[in-house]
C-alpha cells in the first residue's frame, strides 16, 4: 500500500526525465561558473537574441520574493522540497508518458534550483533573450535550463490534462 502512493506504473519515465534535468541542469551552470567563468566576463553574446549572463536569482520565478538571510534562503528551499514531495505523488499516479515525462521535467527542474539555493545561496541564472533593433527592445528574465525544465513539464502537463484523454489530475 505505502509503496504505491510512492512509485506507479510511468514513474520510472519520470524518475529518468528528473535524473537527465537535474544533470543536464547542473552541468550547464557549472561549465558557466567554472569553464565559461562568466562571473569574470561579465555579458557574453551566444547569438542574435541570446546573451550569457550571470544573474544570482535570491527568490523564487522571476526574482519575485527576493530573500537575502539564511532564515528566507532556507524557507524558499523548504517550500521547493514540499512541493517536490506533492509532485512526487502525482508522478506516482500518472496516467499518461507525457505526463510522467512532465512532472519528472518539473520535479528535476525544482531540483536543480534547490541544490543552487543549497550551494550558493542563490539561484544560478544565465540565459538573457533579448531583441534589440534601432527603436524597440525587449529583453526576457535570466533564466536557466532547469527554469526551462519546469516550464516545458507546466506545458505538457496543462496539454495533458485539457488535450489528452488519460491524464490523472494533482492529487
Amino acid at each position: 500500500m505505502f509503496a504505491s502512493r510512492w512509485y506507479g506504473p510511468l514513474t520510472r519515465l519520470g524518475v529518468i526525465a528528473v535524473v537527465l534535468t537535474v544533470v543536464a541542469d547542473q552541468a550547464t551552470k557549472w561549465w558557466v561558473l567554472s569553464v565559461l567563468d562568466l562571473p569574470s566576463r561579465g555579458r557574453v553574446a551566444a547569438g542574435p537574441f541570446i546573451d550569457l549572463v550571470l544573474a544570482w536569482n535570491t527568490g523564487i520565478s522571476y526574482g519575485l520574493f527576493p530573500q537575502e538571510g539564511p532564515l528566507g534562503q532556507w524557507l524558499l528551499f523548504a517550500i521547493k522540497v514540499g512541493a517536490v514531495v506533492f509532485l512526487w505523488f502525482w508522478l506516482a499516479r500518472a496516467g499518461s508518458r507525457l505526463t510522467a515525462t512532465a512532472l519528472g521535467l518539473i520535479i528535476g527542474g525544482a531540483i536543480g534550483n534547490a541544490i543552487d539555493r543549497a550551494t550558493y545561496g542563490a539561484v544560478v541564472d544565465f540565459v538573457l533573450f533579448h531583441i534589440t533593433t534601432d527603436t524597440f527592445r525587449f529583453s526576457w528574465y535570466v533564466f536557466n535550463l532547469a527554469d526551462a525544465a519546469i516550464v516545458a513539464g507546466v506545458a505538457g502537463v496543462l496539454y495533458d490534462s485539457l488535450i489528452g484523454g488519460d491524464a490523472v489530475k494533482a492529487p
